[in-house]
């Protein structure tokens, strides 16, 4: 099975997104949108695992406090563009926390360097710079283990824990 470990969007946020999107087709930039359903911010990704039950038992011991994540400014990481948040303390020791729940299982993940975004599209071509980032902050206050499938040609999220 395919995990990564996320935060899930509020439906304020993903609305703001959604705009975001539509501005930027306006503006005549192409490639592949991410579906609104699977808007997330990722904490650690995972990948293909047998592990499900110990990921899920060491992520439930994994506690923090609620906190703000909020929209910022539009980037690219290559052909892929994101968008970034800032107030990220927090977010920052919710990933501390996660990756040490996995490190005690002894479960491998991405190891990247994180840096806290949002992808809205993959292959992205065009002046995207034309189009203002979205503003907008939700409270973060858990963490979802989601599962990654492809159904129909597809790339599908769920909600696994």
């Amino acid at each position: 099975m395919r995990l990564f470990v996320a935060i899930q969007l509020s439906d304020e946020l993903k609305t703001t997104l959604t705009g975001t999107m539509h501005e930027l087709k306006k503006a005549g930039v192409k490639g592949n949108y991410v579906p609104v359903k699977n808007l997330h911010l990722t904490l650690a990704f995972i990948g293909e695992t047998t592990e499900t039950a110990r990921i899920r038992e060491a992520l439930q011991l994994v506690s923090f406090k609620p906190c703000r994540l909020s929209l910022t400014e539009m980037g690219t990481f290559d052909d892929l563009l994101y968008v970034g948040m800032k107030g990220n303390q927090g977010i920052a020791s919710i990933v501390k926390s996660v990756r040490d729940a996995l490190d005690s299982i002894g479960v491998r993940y991405d190891r990247k360097k994180f840096v806290p975004h949002i992808t809205i599209i993959r292959k992205a071509a065009g002046n995207w710079k034309s189009v203002p980032a979205p503003k907008g902050d939700m409270t973060v206050t858990k963490i979802s283990l989601m599962k990654s499938e492809e159904k129909d040609g597809k790339r599908v999220y769920t909600e696994i824990r």
